[in-house]
């Protein structure tokens, strides 16, 4: 990618770069921050029970992680110790979704706007997540019964591979002839699809991306 006087333009997002470990279990996590903030704010154990109205013993259970405490108690928490509520589940790893497909076990499926001849396998799905953004990745297959003329349109982004066969392309009023290891990605809301095939059968990888429902 370059900008206007031909440079490069640098990435805002360093992939590589890894956030601080987080705690899988809730009640540790809430428990560690609240006493990492105690500490900070120089406050024993007794003082902040007085200021929460908890027992001493109870403190402690939350601090060690040992019971869960109920949606008041990690308010008052907070409200003790000054921070925002959400504070104290900062230290909380979400399950993040994760799905391995074998090869030749995607699912095949009828996808709204499927021709004949367009074999469709969606090979994985995570469900609601925290990006607020829904991949649906495919292997498209075309062979010499695929409709010549297919015309998509969705919302979202795309983006094609070519793995197998050679087609031309159309994007709204463009056409790009895509052969194998090219790529296409294009704004999905602009008519697109196959115009013309050659090679059957054509093998592409389709990943469309587009806003996850509120």
């Amino acid at each position: 990618m370059s900008d206007r006087k031909g440079g490069t333009l640098p990435l805002k997002q360093d992939p590589h770069a890894l956030r601080d470990a987080r705690e899988k279990n809730l009640e540790v996590a809430i428990g560690r921050e609240v006493r990492s903030l105690r500490h900070r704010q120089r406050m024993t154990g007794a003082e902040l029970a007085a200021q929460t109205g908890l027992s001493v013993g109870m403190l402690s259970k939350i601090e060690n992680g040992v019971i869960s405490p109920s949606l008041t108690t990690i308010s008052a928490l907070a409200h003790a110790l000054k921070v925002p509520l959400v504070q104290l589940f900062s230290g909380y790893e979400e399950p993040r979704g994760c799905m391995h497909v074998k090869a030749g076990q995607g699912v095949e499926i009828d996808r709204a706007g499927t021709r004949a001849g367009h074999q469709y396998n969606l090979l994985g799905h995570i469900g609601s997540n925290s990006s607020g953004v829904v991949v649906e990745p495919y292997l498209i297959t075309l062979d010499d019964e695929s409709d010549r003329f297919p015309t998509f349109q969705h919302e979202g982004i795309e983006m094609l591979y070519i793995l197998d066969g050679a087609m031309l392309y159309r994007h709204g009023d463009k056409t790009y002839l895509l052969e194998p290891g090219d790529s296409l990605l294009f704004d999905a809301d602009a008519p697109h699809g196959p115009e013309e095939m050659h090679g059957f059968p054509i093998r592409y990888l389709s990943i469309i991306t587009y806003p996850q429902a509120g």
